[in-house]
């Protein structure tokens, strides 16, 4: 299941609320660029700034409109463990395949903190989980060993999601994780150097906007050819980065999705859209891949 290219869906807006039209188009648009699989309500989706209602919405539509053909693993973290075991058990009768729980936020939970915080999680469900370590937004990570608890101690926690920035750490994770156990890139520009070293598949950010060249060079490493898939990061390298650099994520993306004629350039508070300088340098960038 955790094997290929995830896309981090944005949520579209439109005067405040949900853009149901819009988020279909986009997660057609996912099921034609050849990804395995969208994660709705996660960073990218605007998760802290929907409500619960708005949360369930959101997954509601994407496994409606995914149908069966791709798979929707649910963003259903939280930094209160009660919330994220409601939005668990409430996203698995919608009828998603997996979910994704992020490190708690704010709260900055210990080591033994974390493992009894995801163990609740995996005992109220028997949905596949997919951990999600990111320091950089929650001040903590997932230290190896923890995450090999939990891989050990509970059969539902079965991949986990590195966003830390730094290649080495899935040397770590591979040497305390049991055999096969499935990790993910969480950064567009570090997937082929976190394939090479054995991660098996990406989350993505930049495949909001290019799905197929993302899946294209995932499946390129999976199936062992570097040079291809380092000739595809080549080639968007400043695409991914300008993705990923101009503001906080998501507000490129969304800002580049909306200059694509997608969806509306709408972003909640505290987030604000891109400044004028950097609108500037992203139209350049979507002109030069012929994007936008």
């Amino acid at each position: 299941m955790f094997q290929g290219t995830f896309t981090a869906i944005i949520t579209p807006f439109k005067d405040g609320k949900i853009d149901e039209p819009a988020f279909r188009k986009l997660v057609e648009l996912q099921v034609e660029g050849g990804v395995e699989g969208i994660v709705p309500v996660g960073t990218t989706g605007e998760s802290p700034t929907v409500n619960r209602r708005e949360h369930l919405e959101i997954i509601r539509i994407a496994v409606d409109a995914a149908a069966g053909r791709i798979l929707v693993i649910a963003g259903t973290g939280a930094n209160s463990t009660t919330e994220a075991i409601y939005l668990t058990t409430e996203a698995a009768k919608l009828g998603v395949d997996a979910t994704l729980q992020v490190t708690p936020y704010y709260n900055k939970p210990s080591q033994e903190g974390l493992y009894q915080h995801f163990k609740a999680i995996a005992e109220c469900t028997n949905l596949p989980i997919m951990l999600y370590s990111v320091p950089g937004r929650s001040v903590v990570c997932i230290e190896p060993e923890t995450a090999a608890r939990l891989a050990n101690d509970c059969p539902t926690v079965q991949s986990i999601k590195e966003a830390g920035g730094d290649p080495d750490r899935v040397d770590a994770l591979k040497a305390a994780l049991p055999d096969g156990f499935p990790i993910l890139s969480g950064d567009d520009p570090l997937t082929v150097e976190f394939m090479k070293r054995g991660a098996s598949g990406l989350v993505s950010v930049a495949s909001n906007v290019i799905p197929r060249p993302m899946s294209d060079l995932v499946r390129a490493m999976n199936a062992g050819d570097v040079a291809k898939a380092q000739a595809i990061h080549d080639e968007y390298e400043n695409l991914m980065n300008a993705l990923m650099g101009l503001d906080t994520n998501p507000v490129p993306v969304k800002a580049a999705v909306a200059l694509m004629g997608l969806c509306q350039q709408e972003i909640r508070l505290p987030l604000i859209s891109l400044d004028a300088a950097n609108m500037t340098t992203l139209k350049s960038v979507l002109t030069d891949y012929k994007l936008a």
